[in-house]
């Protein structure tokens, strides 16, 4: 039997660094036609959440919403018809850092909005709920894997249903205790819509395969890139530089691979498309 395969094509893109908060800045920094920000953003301020909401969010909420957002409206989508998929190495340290070291101290003193920020499909459940949306939504952690397995689902979801899936990717800081064992560094985050068809909003087209390993964590193509790699969810950053420079990948075989495993690997392909507008930039 032959391994799972198929094609997707990517109809909106996003990013959030602190200095590079924004694809536009991201995509031009990633071709080397500009310069990160000399002094880095603190963390972005998401409009879909009211100002009292985004002041009480944690940083992997406003990074998840503020990326999804800009997204699905690069997509020209409505976000209430958008199944998605939320994937986080770690979730939020910071929240369940907090929540371990009160509970060994202090348990009567969690905060419930703590609490309720804690669990690992926080940020999914501020999306739908910010958007209306009750299409299907998937929250999921594969450790240091989490990007590929996010992107891998996304695009089984998106090839068995025929209809267009949101990816949004996304990690923090590790702090406390837990930095020992979920080592993390800044804040980075970003979001594709995938769809199965090309349209005149299409980017860029990837085919993709499952391939036996041994499966390496991607390089990297640019220096801007190699400064974020501390985080849990750098591995998005080599898809996003192929996207950036006109999805051609940068080894050399025409080809990358995502680890999902130690023994196994998401490989990427550009792929042709073609649409009214061409290969819009």
């Amino acid at each position: 039997m032959s391994p799972p395969a198929g094609t997707f094509f990517i109809d909106g893109v996003a990013f959030w660094a602190p200095t590079l908060p924004g694809w536009p800045l991201a995509r031009s920094v990633f071709r080397g036609e500009a310069e990160p920000l000399a002094v880095a953003a603190k963390r972005p301020a998401p409009e879909l959440l009211a100002a009292a909401e985004r002041r009480r969010a944690p940083d992997t909420v406003a990074l998840a919403l503020e990326v999804a957002a800009a997204a699905v409206r690069e997509a020209g989508r409505n976000a209430d018809t958008l199944p998605s998929i939320f994937t986080s190495s770690n979730g939020d340290l910071g929240v369940n850092d907090y929540m371990c070291s009160t509970l060994a101290t202090q348990p009567t003193a969690i905060s419930p909005t703590k609490f309720h920020n804690s669990v690992h499909n926080a940020a999914a459940g501020y999306w739908t709920m910010a958007t209306h949306c009750r299409e299907a939504s998937t929250a999921l952690s594969a450790f240091d894997a989490s990007f590929a397995a996010g992107l891998l689902e996304a695009a089984v979801q998106c090839q068995a249903d025929a209809r267009a899936v949101l990816l949004v990717a996304f990690d923090v800081e590790a702090v406390g205790a837990l930095r020992s064992v979920a080592a993390s560094q800044g804040l980075l985050a970003c979001a594709l819509v995938l769809a199965p068809s090309a349209s005149d909003r299409t980017i860029a087209a990837f085919e993709w395969s499952l391939a036996a390993g041994p499966a390496e964590a991607p390089a990297y193509r640019s220096a801007a890139a190699r400064t974020l790699a501390g985080n849990a969810m750098a591995d998005a950053l080599p898809l996003l530089e192929a996207i950036a420079v006109d999805g051609i990948p940068h080894d050399g075989a025409g080809a990358l691979a995502l680890r999902l495993s130690r023994s196994l690997a998401m490989v990427l392909k550009p792929a042709s498309f073609a649409t009214a507008a061409g290969a819009r930039r």
